[in-house]
């Protein structure tokens, strides 16, 4: 029976997959973005979301756990201290696949997987976003105040 045997194997043996998963991991931590395959992001997207859920409860466990996978001190300390902080009030979804295009060489899906907290253009634009918004609230609510005051000043002129 094939029960609970979804996630890809990417061509290779366990120990292979899951040695390639913690240095992709530690790259993604310690680089904030990398590029690689889609069906590669995708493999790391599910290794690695748990890791960053874990860091943000800095406990001598939570360490020990995330460094039995990734078995790097400078990445434990990175992960544990900057990127648990930036991601602390986020409730998942820590990274994001944007995919490229295809590679020259066999044609295989390109993408981008980073870091969502960690991408200034895209929290640039969110905010920029969040102020035009605003912005448009305010103007149709001035638009609406203005005419009932003109309507009240050309009769005051001729009252007096």
């Amino acid at each position: 029976m094939r029960h609970n045997k979804k996630f890809n194997h990417l061509g290779r043996q366990t120990a292979h997959r899951k040695a390639m998963l913690a240095n992709m991991a530690s790259s993604l931590i310690q680089h904030k973005r990398i590029a690689t395959t889609l069906a590669k992001a995708k493999a790391l997207q599910v290794y690695v979301e748990p890791l960053l859920t874990k860091a943000k409860n800095d406990t001598t466990h939570s360490r020990r756990t995330v460094f039995s996978l990734l078995q790097k001190k400078e990445i434990i300390t990175e992960l544990f201290s900057d990127v648990a902080a930036k991601i602390a009030n986020r409730p998942g979804g820590y990274t994001r696949i944007l995919r490229t295009g295809f590679r020259l060489g066999d044609n295989a899906e390109m993408c981008i997987i980073e870091l969502v907290d960690y991408n200034e253009n895209m929290l640039k634009e969110k905010a920029a976003k969040k102020a035009v918004r605003t912005r448009r609230s305010a103007a149709k609510k001035e638009d609406v105040a203005a005419p009932t005051e003109a309507a009240k000043e050309p009769t005051t002129p001729a009252a007096e």
